[in-house]
């Protein structure tokens, strides 16, 4: 790749073709303080990374910044901004990587279709004050909130570029330095009192962009930047065109001090009464035109695909659904089981189709977002077993029980079974239940774990999921005691596959490690895939690594035997593949275009290496997949739920859920299960689509939170275990889905 070249004014004469390891494929925009690029990492991820300017790499006092900020930015969750991938602020031209977000940014939104419309408003307000709560509960300020800096995302507004300062965007200085922020949506104290500039400070930008979302304008327009200065500092703002149920919310963000403007809690709350019925939508997908589902046999070669296609509008033209991540932090204590059939929600309109958007120059950023490193902190059992707490109540049928394990951690609990008892991992505690009757059997404290996924049983032993961290564990099912333990590298992802834990270095080494003592097994690296993503289903024997050509029109596929670490079988397969399970010797894919949204199932058979691709009727956003026979079920992101038989090719039936973001479908028993983000759990008979029950709500205290991916549903035996943002985790009797 020859290296890239830029003719702005100011610009570097010629561009690097890496930043760390990441190839730098075009340029997607530039600002003060350095250049965005487009970028895709080892497995095909796209990514945004910014290089710093060649000017402002020389300075020590900026680096010294950059590095605070980057350390900042890995304590803000990634659910309302661009999570951070990877950076190095000690390189010759300083970078940060966070995942590329499709989507148009509110100042390109405004500017190309005029102000939005009273409900967009109200979603976009509700999810700007959802995204500073999360910055701002772990000490980060943005300072530079405005419409080119929030993201139009299909599943909510994203806040980028916070805590940056970006030297040539303000035209205003200090005699201690630089203003950080942008006039127009900067507040009174950042003028008066640049130092002490807190949380308040966005809560007034946050005013400004909603004026101008509804106006096309400020609260105080002016040509000059020291105007707009004074005016914010003296006068009051025009809200001139501002909705009747919105202007007093904002007016009261845009007071002049900051004690007198409310919390993004209180602007959610407040924002619940305008909008009664605020996350409860439901919609149905677009569909192609001209096509009918079809069936391909054949192998599969490398061919290249059609260009990505832009995006001709986002979900912001419709409703969405907003879910709850929050928990109730009582102990445990015993609660009555479920009663009652749920009621499904009525059906609306699903968002139009949004595909990749190319983000315009100068409202391009990188935002400072993360998940902390997993530390796990060696200590003693919590919980003994021999001191059980009271057991929950069980319905008479003895199936049905709920627990609220709310003592250490807050959040969603993941869940899984294995060695006979529910394993469960929220942030900040490892703990198991009773199967029987949802007792505690055991805690254990950890640090700050990720909980990307429920605790593994590796090797007979309890092992938390510790993608990004720094120390991997075993405990004893039993008891919670810790086994052993091993440090890991920075930057280390971990997959587990039957016995063996599989760990991936920055630098591409792969490391199998034996579950059940903690000891290396095996050290190599996979031919052709770079740093490996790896994958891995229950009841197989291998793992799976996959990488995305940088086109995104193949995916290699290498097929790996955990225990020893060689290569089974490699293959490259047409399309941007995503594996979502493995059954009777066979792979199988969702393809996905640029944005990720899914339009073919594949199967892929290594014996006779047969392809077989069927074309889903409409691309499914964020879809979720799995597979029973030869049916394969897909649920996507607004509740779109589809049978697919991958054998004839045809669709058997399609259900609208009203569901706005489920999770991974399990089938067990005839029944499709999955959970939602407000903590409902839902039945679809698997044969006839038809809904045949769901659980209440359980949003829990906060219900202003929202989740990512719910876990998903864990069928055990009659019984079906799920975890709510309540913080509970329950059981149901899954052979009676109706009297739940």
């Amino acid at each position: 790749m020859s290296p890239q070249r830029n003719g702005g004014a100011g610009a570097e004469a010629e561009l690097p073709e890496y930043a760390g390891h990441y190839r730098l494929e075009s340029c997607l925009g530039s600002g003060g303080m350095g250049i965005v690029h487009l970028a895709r990492s080892t497995s095909g991820m796209r990514l945004a990374v910014k290089v710093v300017h060649a000017e402002f790499a020389r300075d020590p006092e900026f680096r010294g910044r950059f590095r605070q900020e980057v350390a900042a930015a890995r304590r803000v969750s990634g659910a309302f901004t661009a999570p951070v991938v990877d950076a190095d602020p000690e390189a010759e031209r300083p970078w940060m990587a966070t995942l590329f977000i499709p989507g148009p940014t509110l100042s390109d939104q405004v500017k190309r279709k005029g102000p939005l419309a009273p409900e967009q408003l109200r979603r976009l307000m509700a999810g700007l004050a959802e995204a500073l709560r999360d910055i701002h509960r772990v000490g980060v300020v943005h300072r530079d909130l405005k419409p080119s800096n929030v993201l139009l995302a299909e599943d909510g507004p994203k806040v980028i570029d916070f805590g940056i300062s970006r030297p040539k965007d303000s035209e205003l200085r200090t005699e201690t330095g630089k203003l950080i922020g942008t006039p127009p949506f900067m507040a009174p104290e950042q003028f008066r009192r640049p130092r002490e500039v807190g949380p308040a400070a966005d809560i007034f930008a946050l005013g400004s962009v909603m004026v101008h979302a509804a106006t096309g304008r400020g609260p105080f327009d002016s040509d000059s930047p020291y105007v707009v200065a004074y005016q914010v500092v003296h006068d009051e703002p025009d809200l001139a065109g501002v909705p009747d149920g919105l202007a007093p919310l904002v007016l009261r963000c845009l007071a002049k001090e900051p004690a007198d403007r409310p919390t993004p809690d209180e602007l959610m709350r407040e924002l619940r009464s305008v909008a009664a019925s605020y996350d409860t939508q439901a919609f149905i997908p677009a569909q192609r035109e001209g096509e009918e589902p079809r069936a391909d046999e054949g192998e599969d070669e490398p061919a290249s695909g059609p260009a990505p296609r832009l995006a001709s509008g986002s979900a912001w033209e419709s409703p969405s659904e907003s879910a709850s991540d929050s928990a109730s932090e009582s102990s445990w204590e015993s609660l009555p089981p479920s009663t009652g059939p749920g009621r499904p929600r009525p059906a609306g309109r699903r968002p139009g189709r949004r595909r990749a958007a190319v983000l315009a120059a100068g409202g391009l950023g990188l935002a400072l977002a993360g998940v902390l490193a997993a530390v796990w902190v060696p200590g003693g059992n919590d919980h003994a077993p021999g001191s059980r707490e009271a057991p929950t109540l069980t319905a008479a049928s003895g199936s049905t029980w709920t627990a609220r394990p709310a003592v250490g951690g807050a959040g969603v609990p993941h869940c899984a079974y294995g060695a006979g008892k529910v394993l469960c991992a929220r942030p900040g505690v490892v703990f198991a239940l009773s199967q029987d009757d949802g007792g505690l059997v055991w805690r254990r404290s950890v640090g700050t774990p990720s909980t990307s996924g429920p605790p593994a049983v590796s090797g007979g032993l309890v092992q938390p999921y510790t993608d990004g961290g720094s120390r991997l564990a075993g405990l004893d099912p039993a008891t919670g005691k810790q086994v052993w333990q091993r440090r890991l590298p920075a930057g280390t992802t971990v997959r587990y596959a039957g016995g063996t834990a599989l760990l991936a270095g920055a630098d591409g080494t792969l490391t199998g490690v034996d579950g059940a003592t903690g000891a290396t097994r095996w050290r190599g690296a996979v031919p052709g895939q770079g740093v490996p993503a790896f994958v891995a289903f229950p009841g197989e024997s291998a793992a799976w690594a996959t990488r995305t050509s940088a086109d995104g029109t193949s995916t290699q596929v290498t097929a790996v035997d955990p225990e020893t670490g060689r290569v089974r079988w490699d293959v490259r397969l047409r399309g941007w593949l995503k594996p979502f399970a493995a059954r009777d010797g066979s792979v199988f894919f969702l393809a996905v275009d640029s944005a990720y949204g899914a339009k073919e199932i594949v199967r892929y058979t290594p014996a006779t290496g047969a392809t077989r691709r069927v074309a889903l009727p409409a691309v499914l956003d964020g879809a979720h997949a799995t597979v029973r026979g030869n049916v394969v079920y897909v649920l996507a992101t607004g509740g779109s739920l589809d049978a697919v038989d991958v054998v004839s090719g045809r669709r058997l039936w399609h259900l609208e859920t009203s569901v706005s973001r489920g999770s991974v479908p399990v089938v067990q028993g005839g029944r499709v299960y999955f959970t939602a983000g407000d903590g409902r759990l839902l039945a679809v008979d698997a044969r006839k689509g038809r809904l045949v029950g769901q659980t209440p709500a359980r949003l829990g205290a906060h219900s202003d939170q929202v989740m990512g991916t719910p876990p998903a549903p864990v069928p055990v035996g009659d019984r079906v275990l799920a975890a709510a943002p309540d913080g509970t985790v329950f059981a149901v009797d899954g052979r009676n889905p109706s009297a739940w």
